[in-house]
């Protein structure tokens, strides 16, 4: 079993953005698991300065992705590791490049290691793991390793000034972008647009997030609904949790930020084509509503607004 006794603790989380969102909290549980321990967190620079604000961390490492190859840096940092004389690891990314991490220490000593990799002291043995929505799966993890209590992830303490934005009493958030090289998780900029038509119409502002790389869904809803907010590469990943939580409500493909956004708290509606499996992956929190689609093409807009007036009092 676990114990509350040690001293070093190592935690690699690598992303994406939902995952990493979602893991938030096993991490707490760590935390609380091990609450006299200094806590590393192994991960990859666009999730340093979000993870260091929630506290739950004492120290992160970036992780340099060394290849096979790359006999120099994989030494290096096999030295780094095991200097750290870590008295445990969890690995919430269980994956072929976290388990290689474990085989750098060989021959000894191991520390005590949650996850997946061959031999570890404390393996996630179920067979059905890749079939578990990764919430219910690092919960699982992290039991079978002595650690009963993992709490759902919460976002208070992401913090931002909103004032800079101009932000209307009463708006609603639109994330229309997503993975480029997924165009089908996409529900239409087109239908995006005229939902931002719709919202104005009630008097809700919407607010549009995303980035430069998302750029013509962006200019194709602006087009459409002038009164729209554009926000694209002004927010991060503190500023989006702290948009959501006064929001009126969110729409928004399965994408990263619609993890931070329901997490918040904000009533979210997250649509879903083939492409992804929301049993697998799907936005958690107090009021989420999925809706799925085989070609997001087909979803109409009218499905989208009558779910909006089932899940947001007020609005028809």
């Amino acid at each position: 079993m676990a114990s509350s006794v040690a001293h070093r603790v190592l935690i690699i989380k690598l992303g994406a953005l939902g995952d990493f969102v979602q893991a938030l909290g096993p991490m707490a549980a760590i935390r609380r698991h091990h609450p006299d321990a200094r806590i590393t967190l192994l991960t990859t620079k666009p999730y340093a300065d979000f993870a260091s604000s929630s506290k739950l961390i004492d120290d992160i490492w970036l992780d340099t992705r060394p290849s096979w190859w790359q006999l120099s840096r994989l030494f290096h940092f096999r030295q780094r590791l095991r200097q750290a004389q870590f008295n445990w690891a969890y690995d919430l990314q269980t994956s072929d490049r976290s388990n290689s991490y474990y085989r750098l220490l060989w021959p000894a000593p191991f520390p005590n290691w949650s996850g997946i990799a061959a031999g570890c002291s404390h393996p996630h043995r179920n067979p059905d793991r890749d079939l578990m929505h990764t919430i219910d799966r690092q919960r699982e993890q992290l039991q079978m390793a002595g650690i009963e209590e993992i709490p759902v992830p919460e976002l208070s303490w992401a913090q931002s000034d909103l004032s800079k934005f101009g932000l209307s009493p009463s708006y609603a958030l639109l994330v229309p972008g997503g993975a480029g090289h997924r165009p089908a998780k996409r529900w239409p900029a087109s239908f995006y647009g005229a939902l931002a038509q719709w919202l104005v119409k009630h008097s809700i502002q919407p607010v549009l997030l995303g980035t430069s790389l998302e750029s013509q869904a962006l200019d194709e809803i602006r087009s459409l609904c002038p009164g729209a907010l554009d926000l694209r590469d002004r927010t991060n990943f503190l500023a989006i949790p702290a948009l959501a939580r006064d929001a009126v409500c969110a729409i928004g493909n399965d994408t990263g930020p619609m993890h931070l956004i329901s997490m918040a708290g904000c009533p979210t509606l997250v649509l879903y084509s083939h492409d992804s499996d929301p049993a697998l992956c799907a936005q958690r929190g107090p009021a989420v509503t999925i809706l799925r689609q085989n070609s997001l093409a087909d979803l109409s807009l009218d499905t989208v607004i009558n779910a909006l007036k089932l899940q947001v009092a007020g609005l028809a």
